[in-house]
């Protein structure tokens, strides 16, 4: 199959990191796939991994030289499905695509990446996108939203990750804690770094890796300070392979506020860590809490920085033996349900289905 992925957007977030593990499988069961997206860390990133990604043609919306580009392009490529992000992508490339024929798909990070309003029911009209969602909490979020939608139009399919191509190692001493989001408000690092003041007043002798940049940096750096972590404490900036940082941990933290599916927890997870996160988004749909103790380790928000203290303690009290195994449960588990190769077969199933008359 010939699939094309537009994404206008600037920021890097979840969609991106999708639509980049998705083309390269997609790409190694030999279908052909083209990335179209705005020049910055998107697009270096996408070329870097070899992938088949250029400039797109946007503008204003409806721009009627970037529909005929758009047009273009998917007629003199045989393109059997358009995936686009956001509105933006849906009033260019989902007009061409609409104009040519060729079937739109809708790929939705977040509830709130949708608005309600005309012009949105317009263009969702026009085009006439099937909605491809992460996880069932977003299906529902966006039918509790958009008066416009069926649920017969939204379609879940999970994201997956390559899990790591061997067993986790052994557990290393002192115990150490990574956190890969970025450092914003909503991701709770403030709770989690209280909860870290909590675990080393009970004698854990515990560190924290911090990968990620963001507008709370300097408050969280001085919070750091102030609660006498930072020994404890490293912070790594912006990564451009997390898995980097991830391999420095036994155990992974989530403590975000509001989430959707997030990427950060199944790189995690992918990789053996033994997760702890809070109860938000669809992070229960893709939660091994079948293993002990991480039946204890999916914190409900209302519990602050204390949950997080003893859902870490949890995991923190286990001994290496003990440890090792529950890591070695998880990656396997994760192989076994959520692999990027079982997403990707379910994502052709999907496109296929689309395309039958």
């Amino acid at each position: 199959m010939n699939i094309a992925f537009v994404n206008a957007t600037r920021r890097f977030g979840g969609v991106k990191a999708w639509t980049l593990d998705l083309c390269r499988a997609l790409d190694a069961r030999g279908h052909t796939t083209w990335i179209f997206a705005r020049p910055g860390p998107f697009l270096d990133r996408a070329l870097a991994l070899g992938l088949n990604a250029r400039p797109g043609w946007f503008g204003f919306d409806y721009n009627p030289v970037s529909v005929w580009r758009f047009a273009r392009f998917l007629r003199a490529n045989a393109v059997d499905a358009l995936v686009a992000n956001v509105g933006k992508d849906l009033r260019i490339a989902g007009v061409a695509a609409r104009l040519t024929g060729v079937p739109v798909v809708h790929r939705v990070g977040l509830p709130r990446d949708m608005r309600d309003t005309p012009k949105v029911r317009r263009t969702h009209r026009f085009t006439r996108p099937a909605l491809l969602v992460p996880c069932q909490d977003i299906k529902d979020g966006l039918l509790a939203e958009m008066s416009f939608l069926r649920p017969g139009e939204i379609t879940v399919i999970p994201t997956g990750k390559a899990p790591a191509p061997q067993a986790p190692p052994a557990p290393r001493r002192p115990r150490a804690i990574a956190v890969t989001s970025q450092l914003n408000p909503d991701k709770g690092h403030a709770d989690l770094l209280r909860a870290l003041r909590l675990l080393t007043d009970q004698g854990r002798d515990v560190r924290l890796h911090v990968a990620g940049t963001g507008c709370d940096e300097a408050a969280l750096k001085a919070l750091a300070q102030s609660l006498d972590l930072a020994g404890r404490v490293t912070w790594h900036g912006f990564v451009a392979d997390v898995g980097t940082v991830l391999d420095q941990a036994d155990i992974f933290c989530l403590p975000s506020l509001s989430e959707g599916l997030p990427n950060t927890l199944l790189e995690a997870m992918a990789r053996g860590l033994a997760p702890v996160a809070r109860d938000v988004g669809g992070i229960s749909e893709a939660w091994p809490g079948h293993l002990p103790p991480l039946d204890r380790t999916l914190v409900p928000v209302a519990r602050g920085p204390e949950g997080l203290a003893q859902a870490l303690d949890a995991l923190l009290g286990l001994d290496d033996a003990a440890l090792g195994a529950l890591r070695a449960g998880v990656w396997q588990w994760f192989s076994a349900v959520h692999s990027l190769e079982a997403r990707a077969t379910q994502f052709e199933h999907f496109i296929r289905e689309m395309r039958r008359p």
